[in-house]
Parts: structure tokens; sequence; C-alpha cells
């Protein structure tokens, strides 16, 4: 993921809220997100499922409660099942997922970039977080990660070499047993890393990641075939 989303006001991401029973208040919109800055998680607590924020950078220094030195905005898929891995732990405890309206891929030669968004419906990233606490002040904070996958087939001259894990925004029982610590046995998202398009994609090409600036016609790639 190239490490640029947006979350805007949207009748589509208010649908998505309302799907998994989630309020607004306190939900941190922005056009422009990317790694380190402070975001909003969907996620599951002893108080309930609501938004926290949480610094996109899973790996935070625990005396400073800053991003560590360590590059952890993303977490791939393919180290999920590496007990060591910073992913391991979090992707068995504490799943969460990051809504956001579009994203930013680049094809890796620094002048093809594209923004891209689903049709009719708000994006649910796959993330994963993990909570510190200063053990000197009390002070606590979270750092999260989204999940990425090998890229598909479609996407070769888009990004090719990763696509984020997007969860199925219209199947509750999967959103829920996402959220839900209690489901330890990931098994039953393995389909999930798969690197498939379950919904239409709409890409638009722009010029510099940071200004979201559209310099061509939008286009659709269509789910793959089942």
């Amino acid at each position: 993921m190239c490490g640029r989303y947006n979350v805007i006001d949207s009748p589509e991401v208010r649908q998505l809220m309302e799907i998994v029973g989630v309020k607004l208040d306190g939900i941190r919109w922005s056009r422009d997100v990317s790694p380190a800055s402070t975001i909003s998680i969907v996620r599951e607590s002893e108080d309930g499922r609501g938004l926290a924020d949480a610094t996109w950078w899973l790996l935070l220094d625990r005396d400073t409660l800053k991003p560590s030195k360590y590059t952890s905005f993303n977490t791939r898929s393919d180290k999920l099942g590496t007990p060591r891995s910073a992913g391991y732990r979090p992707y068995r405890q504490s799943r969460c997922f990051i809504p956001a309206s579009a994203f930013i891929e680049g094809l890796g030669d620094k002048q093809t970039y594209h923004k891209i968004e689903l049709d009719g419906q708000a994006i649910a990233f796959g993330g994963l977080y993990q909570e510190y606490v200063n053990r000197d002040t009390g002070e606590a904070a979270i750092g999260a990660s989204i999940i990425t996958l090998p890229p598909p087939r479609e996407w070769a001259d888009i990004h090719p070499k990763s696509m984020p894990m997007m969860l199925p925004v219209d199947d509750t029982s999967t959103l829920d047993a996402w959220l839900d610590p209690g489901v330890t046995d990931v098994e039953r998202f393995e389909w999930l890393l798969t690197p498939e398009i379950r919904d239409d994609q709409l890409l638009t090409p722009i010029g510099k990641p940071s200004q979201w600036n559209e310099i061509g016609e939008t286009f659709r790639l269509p789910r793959s075939s089942q």
C-alpha cells in the first residue's frame, strides 16, 4: 500500500458505521492521511465496540509512545503466521478495521498514481492494533497497521507489490467475527487473505499523491470472477 488514504464525511462512511453499530462522534475526518498520523480505528474493547484514536504505525516506542524506527504502518499477510513477527499476536487478539473513503497506490515509477474507491460504499481496511502504556507516566497509546495482501492480477499496472485488505462491509457476520477478540481461530479468515477484487473498484489517475489532484478519467475494475 502506497501509504495514503482519506476518510470524508459521506453517506457511504455513515452507512458503514451504522452497519457495525458505531456512532460517528469523535471520528477523525481527513482528506489526506499519511503514515504516523493519528487515525480512527473501530475495535471491540472492554467498553464495547467503538472508535478509538491510534497512530498509524503498529510498533511504538514504549517510553515515548511515538513511532519506532521499524516501519510498521502496514503488516504483510504472509507474516501473520510467523510467531515472532509484529502482527502475529495482534492478528489473533486485537483486530480492528480502519474506515476510509479512498486510498492511493503508485506503480513504483514515481510518476503513475491512482486514487482508488469502491463503487457505492466506504472501505473497511482490515487492521491490527496494539496497546501501549508508559510505565512511568501511565500514559496510554494505540498503534495500528493495515494488512496488505499480494496484488491481484488486475493490479499489474496499478501497484504490482501489494493490495490492502478490505473487509466485506455487507457481510456483518464476518465483520463481527473480525472485531471479536474472542475469535482466536484465524483459519476462518484465510479467505480474506486471498488477493481478489471483491467489489467493483473505481480508479482515477492523479498527480502528486499528497494533493490528490485528478489528471485523468475514472475507470472501473470489476470484481474478480468467482
